[in-house]
């Protein structure tokens, strides 16, 4: 960041705290909104864009090399005329981190004349283009898309400091994608009776990355076809962290690779189904077999007075059946499934609970958990708090859903709705990567957690004046968020990769 550059935001930052900051004011005889006399005219030689954030995100990607990459593994094109694949790839995604959810929006920047010249392309492919895109790729061609980008992403994992790359924990998940379209080819009805699609969501809990994302009709088990994609995750994961740790609900207790992962050295965090032979088990357990659970829930800073549960004063007013948890143990065994040629231990969470009507106890009632591991030096405590942080991935897919929009589907069939997911998704990527190549380890941190629409209004949606001229585009930013900071320092932190 130029001093000049440090200075001006420092005053911009000034401005505006003076503005906002906390004061006695008067009692006022006029509304605050009091501008009147307003008028519009077009500017005749300066342009400028909103989302003037992508500029930077365009940088980088360019920097990594994404755009090669693409082209290197998706070839669907005999001829450039006059677009590349990493051109309708790139357009698609840069189109969701400006903020459309459809890829009609695509029409906004291809009008959007500062738009274009911020990332120095004469035109972009219109809506209609981006829909024939979609159709031409096939599994091959998404199963080799997703590796390339995955390539990318291991090289920004393996530049990160090492207390990061220790364990690779890895979240996999199923989630049903709704469509109240009647000829979509390869739906299915789950069992929820949606309409739809059940993509398969692996995903890097470090960083929230989704890694693969495989598109499947509505009427499938979560875990169908999951042991490919997750032997494919493992091996991107182990050629930058020390170690994998698998995690997943009980659809996801693949008992046939388990003996195949554990001589591989992945680690792995399942919830177990409560079958009738292991509730017995729990229930000739000895008191003294089990220990309280305690779980720390990690608050930060001062305690603050807790507020009236009004839910539960309705509940117990109108006298409605509640379960109310009264008090959580664990205890652990050895247990061997039948496909397995060792055992395995098997943790026990007992939640004791009781069945309410109002001020009334009915009756006590008891319910046993059971997860498996094959980690010998994790705490039964600890693996009941990583197979309930793996929940943590609903958050995930749900940003993927309704923040990035990517787990939809706008095209005609199965194959092209997953092309859409594929690169759709690409745009939460590319935040989280914009957070890890920054210098600052808190404004890391800050953007990996960060959710999409909050990314999008902070870092993205920064109008900017573009300027050409002789072989360089300069992006004059104009308007001030607190995170306008992070850009240039983007812009530096990523420059050494350029040479690469």
């Amino acid at each position: 960041m130029k001093g000049s550059d440090h200075k001006r935001l420092g005053r911009r930052k000034r401005r505006i705290e003076s503005r906002l900051r906390r004061r006695s004011c008067p009692e006022q005889r006029r509304p605050m909104f009091r501008a009147r006399n307003l008028r519009y005219e077009v500017s005749e030689r300066i342009r400028a864009t909103v989302p003037g954030g992508i500029g930077a995100i365009h940088v980088m990607a360019h920097r990594l090399g994404l755009d090669k990459a693409i082209n290197a593994s998706l070839s669907v094109f005999k001829r450039h005329l006059p677009y590349f694949e990493s051109d309708h790839v790139l357009n698609i995604a840069y189109n969701v981190l400006a903020g459309g959810t459809k890829l009609e929006d695509i029409e906004l920047l291809r009008h959007d004349e500062a738009y274009l010249d911020m990332i120095g392309a004469q035109r972009i492919p219109d809506p209609t283009t981006a829909g024939d895109f979609l159709r031409r790729p096939d599994e091959d061609d998404l199963e080799g898309l997703m590796d390339s980008v995955n390539d990318i992403r291991g090289r920004v994992w393996r530049k990160e400091p090492k207390k990061f790359r220790r364990t690779a924990m890895l979240d996999v998940d199923g989630s049903i994608v709704p469509t109240f379209g009647e000829k979509k080819e390869g739906m299915g009805l789950s069992y929820k009776g949606i309409w739809g699609y059940n993509p398969l969501v692996i995903t890097l809990a470090n960083t929230g990355e989704p890694l693969y994302i495989v598109n499947r009709p509505g009427n499938v088990s979560s875990h169908t076809g999951c042991v490919k994609w997750l032997d494919k995750a493992i091996d991107l994961c182990e050629g930058s962290f020390q170690d994998v740790l698998l995690r997943g609900d009980t659809d996801f207790s693949l008992t046939g690779e388990f003996d195949r992962w554990t001589e591989r050295g992945v680690r792995f965090v399942f919830g177990y189904d409560a079958h009738a032979n292991l509730v017995e088990r729990a229930l000739e357990l000895p008191e003294s077999a089990f220990s309280p659970l305690q779980r720390d829930r990690g608050r930060r800073g001062r305690s603050r007075k807790k507020r009236e549960n009004v839910k539960e004063r309705i509940v117990v007013e109108r006298g409605y059946e509640n379960i109310k948890l009264c008090s959580e143990s664990v205890a652990e065994i050895q247990y061997q499934p039948g496909k397995c040629r060792r055992p395995y231990r098997m943790v026990i969470l007992r939640k004791d609970l009781s069945m309410e009507k109002g001020e009334e106890v009915l009756f006590p009632h008891v319910q046993h958990f059971f997860y498996i591991t094959n980690d010998p030096d994790l705490s039964a405590e600890a693996v009941i708090l990583h197979a309930n942080a793996r929940c943590h991935q609903e958050n995930i897919i749900e940003q993927l859903k309704n923040g990035v929009n990517a787990l939809r589907v706008p095209a005609y069939d199965l194959v092209s709705n997953w092309a859409y997911m594929v690169i759709a998704s690409l745009a939460w990527t590319l935040k989280a990567w914009f957070g890890l190549t920054l210098p600052d380890e808190r404004d890391r941190r800050e953007i990996v957690e960060m959710e999409f629409k909050r990314f999008h209004n902070t870092v993205i949606r920064v109008p900017c004046q573009i300027i050409t001229g002789a072989r360089r585009v300069k992006v004059r930013i104009l308007g001030y968020t607190e995170r306008v900071r992070l850009l240039l320092a983007s812009m530096r932190a990523t420059a050494p990769l350029a040479a690469r």
